[in-house]
C-alpha cells in the first residue's frame, strides 16, 4: 500500500475469552482521505503524529469492557484510543492550522481524519516542548496517573521515611511513578520488572534503590532484602501473584495504589479482579488501604498536576523513555508487543512527522 494513502487500523477479530491479543486481531486498509474543502463549521482536519498503546486498551477488545468509561470495539470498527496530532485545516475559531491537539480515548487509528473541534483538546505549544509524544506520556494521562495516584492514594510524607514498591516499574506509568515517589520524599524506591535490561535501567538511570526481576528472582526473598523496613506504599500496575507477594510484606496502615492489573487483563474476570483470601486477610488485619484509582475522577486537579509535571521535566527531575514503532500499519503489533513486556518506558507509534 503506498505510503501517501490514508490508512485505518480496524478490529478484525477478538482475542477471545482468556485469550492474549495477537497481530491477527488487527488489520489495516486504505480509506478515503478527507479534504479541507468539505469541512463543516465547527470541524477540523487533523493529521496523526503519534498513537499511544496502553494496557487498559485490552479491555476494549472484549464484548464487555468491564470499565464504565470505556466502550467495546465492534468487529470492523476503526480502532480508537489516545493520540496526538496537528491541525491541517479548521472551520472553528478555537483551532487554527498548526495547533497540536489530543482527545479522550476516541482518537482514531488513521493517518488523517475530520473531527468536531469540541471533541479535540488544544495543547499549548510550550507544553509539548518540541516533543509531541510527551502529550501521551509525562504530560498526558500516563503522567497524570503516576502523579495523582501517588498524591491522592499514596499518602507520601517526606518525614515518614517511607518505602515504595512499584510493579511494571519500567513501563510508562511505573517509570514515572518511581521518579515522582523520590521527588515526593520516599526514602526508598524499589521496582519490579521482567528483564535484566529493565532492572539496570531503573537503578542506573532512574534512581531506583533496587530492582527485582520477577522472571529470574524469588520476588518474596528479594523484597525482604530490598525493603528491610517493610513496604509502606505499593503502586500496583499488575495485580496477580506479584501483588499478592508484595502485600504480604506491607506494613500496618500502609497503602496500595490500585492503578492497573495487566496480569489479568486477558482473563474473563471483573475489574478490579477478586484477590485470594490470604491477601484479603492481610489487608484487613494490617489496615492496608486498597482503593481503585481512576485518574479520570480527578479531572479538577489535572491543570495543576500538568504544570507540576512540566516543571519537573524542565528541571530534569523526570526522564521519559519511549519505545517507538514506526508506521500506523504497525499499531496493532506495537500493542501486542507492549502487552508482552516488549517496551521500556512509553510505547508509542510514530505515524508522521510534524
Amino acid at each position: 500500500m503506498p505510503q501517501d494513502v490514508n490508512k485505518r487500523v480496524f478490529l478484525k477479530s477478538r482475542p477471545g475469552v482468556n485469550g492474549e491479543p495477537t497481530d491477527d486481531n488487527f488489520d489495516v486498509e486504505g480509506c478515503e482521505t478527507p479534504s479541507s474543502d468539505k469541512l463543516q463549521d465547527g470541524e477540523a482536519l487533523v493529521k496523526t503524529l503519534y498513537l499511544s498503546v496502553d494496557p487498559a486498551f485490552r479491555c476494549c477488545l472484549n464484548e464487555d469492557t468491564g470499565a464504565e468509561y470505556l466502550t467495546p470495539l465492534q468487529i470492523g470498527d476503526t480502532v480508537h484510543w489516545l493520540g496526538i496530532g496537528v491541525v491541517m485545516a479548521s472551520k472553528d475559531e478555537g483551532l487554527k492550522q498548526g495547533d497540536y491537539v489530543t482527545s479522550n480515548f476516541d482518537w482514531p487509528w488513521t493517518n488523517v481524519f475530520v473531527k468536531a473541534a469540541s471533541q479535540l483538546k488544544k495543547l499549548p505549544k510550550e507544553s509539548v516542548q518540541d516533543r509531541p509524544s510527551l502529550a501521551l506520556s509525562a504530560l498526558g494521562v500516563t503522567g497524570l496517573t503516576a502523579y495523582l495516584g501517588i498524591k491522592v492514594k499514596g499518602h507520601v510524607s517526606p518525614a515518614a521515611n517511607q518505602t515504595m514498591v512499584i510493579s511494571a516499574a519500567a513501563g510508562s506509568t511505573g517509570s514515572l511513578a518511581g521518579q515522582i515517589a523520590r521527588a515526593e520524599g520516599c526514602k526508598r524506591v524499589v521496582g519490579i520488572c521482567g528483564s535484566k535490561e529493565k532492572c539496570e535501567y531503573l537503578t542506573s538511570q532512574l534512581g531506583f534503590d533496587a530492582a527485582i526481576n520477577y522472571k529470574t528472582e524469588d520476588v518474596s526473598d528479594r523484597l525482604k532484602e530490598a525493603c528491610p523496613d517493610g513496604v509502606d506504599v505499593y503502586f500496583d500496575n499488575v495485580g496477580g501473584d506479584i501483588s499478592d507477594k508484595v502485600i504480604q510484606q506491607m506494613n500496618r496502615d500502609s497503602h496500595v495504589i490500585l492503578c492497573g492489573q495487566i496480569a489479568v487483563y486477558n482473563k474473563d474476570v471483573p475489574y478490579p479482579p477478586p484477590i485470594p483470601a490470604p491477601t484479603q486477610q492481610t489487608l484487613a488485619e494490617r489496615n492496608i488501604t486498597r482503593d481503585r484509582f481512576l485518574v479520570l475522577n480527578y479531572a479538577d486537579q489535572f491543570d495543576e498536576a500538568l504544570l507540576t509535571l512540566a516543571s519537573m521535566l524542565q528541571q530534569g527531575k523526570l526522564q521519559v523513555r519511549e519505545t517507538v514503532m514506526e508506521g500506523i500499519e504497525n499499531a496493532g503489533k506495537a500493542f501486542v508487543s507492549m502487552m508482552k513486556g516488549g517496551n521500556i518506558g512509553k510505547q508509542v507509534v510514530k505515524v508522521a512527522d510534524v
